[in-house]
């Protein structure tokens, strides 16, 4: 059983910026709001390609467990890998080490899911934090200075146990972390209403293309340009810019907003609407239909192509094509490197291989315009309310702003 929380003044390590809360809040170490902080198996499961879930770090990168991305075990496997607990609705997958850590996603209602490694589960008292006000905290920016701050290995930055069962935790009443969970939720769940949205305006528009239904081919170049103009970010001058990167399509299609100072290496500029394709691991599919903000330099990852139509073609149908599994497949063949997790295709071979030629569309090109701008619609208004989440997190979490008055603000964006 949890232990009382402790009063303010007996944490020792109040993260910064937080010293200014109500004083009817309290402060807890996190174990003693929780019915228990259990560690992952230290070996690696065998997958499967069906069965119940495995949660690894990349699985929990935006906050959300990413069961569309995650691997399966087989049923024996799950079984033996959930002998400490087994995850339920309302328990916490939480990331200890790695490129992706300290981030806490909740356990989906109604999904077997074990614990991958470099993998903890949190399971927090009701008595004491509500989960999803938990979640929030943990995953806030105030908590994410802290734990990088105490981060510990010198190859694999990880957090140990001892550290994870001693991160501070505020606590306004349960049902005031409740109201606050439910206030930044709402944000979240027209994030994922526009999430699937956007997916479904993706599939409809490549379906659009797929089929064999385009006779006519064409060589890539001929209906793009491949933009290679670089800049070193340590030069930009503006506060922010916009990151497209792998990770950032990886988690969302949408790109980061960092300061240009946190970019160690050189980037392609985007300047105009662009198609963006990976070079890196051509099988995986990441092409990017991306509009740059002409109020932030928007720069790309080295590990993409920048591709712009040619003549009268939008960036629409041009990422139609390249995104067809064919396409994909053809330049996929066409790999250097022997390392699989490692392998690039040339941006010469890229551009030499055939795709279908959109300029044959004729009135499916609207459809697929209309389509695909929907979908970057989606994703756009997505980045302006988790921007507004990201404000108001903090500002709830330190008592700042109220809930009362942030409810009144996410009802007009939401």
């Amino acid at each position: 059983m949890a232990n009382e929380p402790a009063p303010l003044q007996e944490i020792r390590r109040i993260p910064g910026g937080m010293d200014g809360v109500p004083v009817d809040w309290k402060w807890a170490h996190l174990d003693t709001v929780c019915f228990g902080i259990f560690d992952c198996p230290h070996s690696t499961p065998n997958l499967t390609t069906d069965g119940p879930y495995v949660a690894r770090t990349q699985d929990v990168i935006t906050g959300i467990f990413r069961a569309d991305k995650a691997a399966h075990v087989s049923p024996e496997t799950y079984q033996d890998r959930i002998r400490r607990a087994e995850p339920k609705h309302g328990d916490l997958l939480y990331s200890r080490e790695g490129t992706y850590f300290g981030i806490a996603a909740e356990v989906p209602a109604d999904v077997q899911v074990c614990l991958g490694q470099r993998m903890v589960l949190i399971r927090p008292n009701p008595e004491k934090v509500h989960f999803r006000f938990l979640r929030y905290w943990l995953n806030s920016p105030v908590m994410a200075a802290h734990v990088h701050g105490h981060r510990d290995g010198s190859v694999a930055e990880r957090l140990n146990l001892p550290t994870i069962r001693s991160l501070p935790v505020i606590l306004p009443g349960v049902a005031e972390q409740a109201a606050v969970a439910s206030t930044l939720g709402a944000l979240d769940d027209k994030i994922a209403l526009n999430k699937r949205i956007a997916a479904v305006a993706d599939d409809l528009a490549m379906t659009l293309v797929s089929g064999g239904l385009w006779r006519e081919r064409v060589r890539l170049d001929e209906i793009c340009k491949l933009q290679k103009d670089q800049v070193a970010p340590q030069g930009i001058t503006d506060e922010t810019v916009d990151h497209y990167s792998l990770p950032a399509f990886d988690t969302g299609k949408l790109p980061e907003r960092v300061s240009p100072e946190s970019i160690k290496s050189g980037k392609f500029t985007v300047t105009e609407p662009s198609v963006l394709l990976s070079k890196l691991n051509p099988d995986i599919p990441r092409v990017w239909n991306v509009t740059p903000n002409p109020g932030v330099p928007s720069l790309a990852s080295t590990e993409f192509l920048v591709l712009t139509p040619r003549g009268a073609l939008s960036t629409h149908e041009l990422w139609s094509v390249i995104g067809q599994r064919s396409f994909l497949e053809d330049i996929a063949s066409k790999v250097t490197g022997t390392s699989k997790s490692h392998q690039r295709v040339r941006p010469t071979e890229v551009m030499t291989t055939e795709v279908v030629d959109p300029r044959q569309f004729g009135e499916t090109g609207a459809q697929i315009r209309s389509l695909a701008s929907r979908a970057v619609a989606a994703r756009e208004e997505s980045q302006t309310l988790a921007a507004l989440r990201d404000t108001l997190l903090p500002q709830l979490m330190s008592g700042l702003l109220r809930v009362k008055d942030a409810e009144k603000i996410v009802e007009d964006h939401a």
